[in-house]
Order: structure tokens, then sequence, then C-alpha cells
């Protein structure tokens, strides 16, 4: 077992927003419980997918900086499912999307396909220009999202996040 001073995976919090679409690897990514690989399996290198052996408790986030507050944009996450994946046929997963540490959630909820295994596909959502700035004009400009399943209680496996991504939509 790999040791860690944390359970949890630490990615890349300084990712900058770049034009177009913008990819964050999994490597980067904060994982909950991607610290122990009873759980996960962490890549070293940029073009890898995380592995998600068993929780019960799927939390994997990202934050981006430089945004523009007065645009939209889609995020998600590139994912796939293993022949033995389990756990995910009667419990949806969510991404959230959010506008600065304060700022609310938007969701979108999505039914993994467990029939479809190796085929991977994106899952996204979006958030929506802000309607008016925040009070900390720095934070307007940080976006925060993830992809979860915290609430079922439920031991889940087999997927693979390959990465996130974030692009500026219409």
């Amino acid at each position: 077992m790999a040791f860690s001073s944390s359970p949890h995976h630490l990615g890349n919090p300084s990712t900058n927003f770049t034009k177009g679409k913008m990819t964050i690897p999994s490597k980067d990514l904060d994982i909950v419980w991607g610290g122990d690989d009873r759980y996960w399996t962490i890549p070293n290198d940029m073009n890898s997918a995380a592995h998600l052996h068993q929780v019960s408790w799927l939390e994997v986030t990202a934050s981006v900086r430089g945004t523009n507050p007065s645009k939209n944009y889609d995020v998600g996450f590139r994912v796939s499912v293993t022949p033995d994946a389990f756990g995910w046929s009667n419990y949806p997963v969510y991404i959230m999307v959010k506008r600065g540490k304060e700022g609310k959630f938007a969701w979108k909820k999505f039914f993994l396909n467990t029939n479809e295994t190796n085929k991977p596909f994106e899952i996204t959502g979006r958030l929506i220009k802000a309607e008016k700035p925040l009070e900390d004009s720095s934070d307007d400009q940080r976006v925060y999202f993830g992809l979860y399943e915290v609430w079922s209680g439920k031991w889940k496996g087999g997927l693979k996040i390959h990465h996130a991504f974030i692009t500026e939509s219409p």
C-alpha cells in the first residue's frame, strides 16, 4: 500500500483557464480517498486515467482560476466503466459547479451505463454567467466543480476518470 500523509489525493490547485476547451489530467484532480491504493490508482503521467477500485464516497474535484464572470462555462469529466463495475445501477452521480467559494452550486444528475464498458464518454454540467459579481471579485474568477456520489453510502467501483474539462460556451 502506498503511504501518504493524507488519505486523499491532492491535485494541482494552481490551474489557470486557457481559451477554448481546457483539459485537466486525472492526476491533477483532488480525489477523496485517492491517496490510498486500496481505493484508487492515481496515474503518475498526464495521459492515463485514475481508476476507482471501490469507495462508498465518490468525490473528485477541481478548480480553475482566470474565468470570466460574464461568460458561461461547460465543465465535466471524461469517464468510462470497467467490465467489473458495481454499485452504479440505482444511484446517480452528480456534476456540481459554482463560481467562487461562496457561490451556489448548479448540478446535473447522471446514471452511468454499466453495459457500455471501456468506452469513454463525457458527462457535463453548465455554469451560467454571474448575475451579479461576488463581493470578492478575485474569487469571482474561480470556477469550482466536481463529480459526486456521496449520498447513498453504498460501495461502488470500476470507474475510470480520464480527465476533467472546462469549456467557454455561448
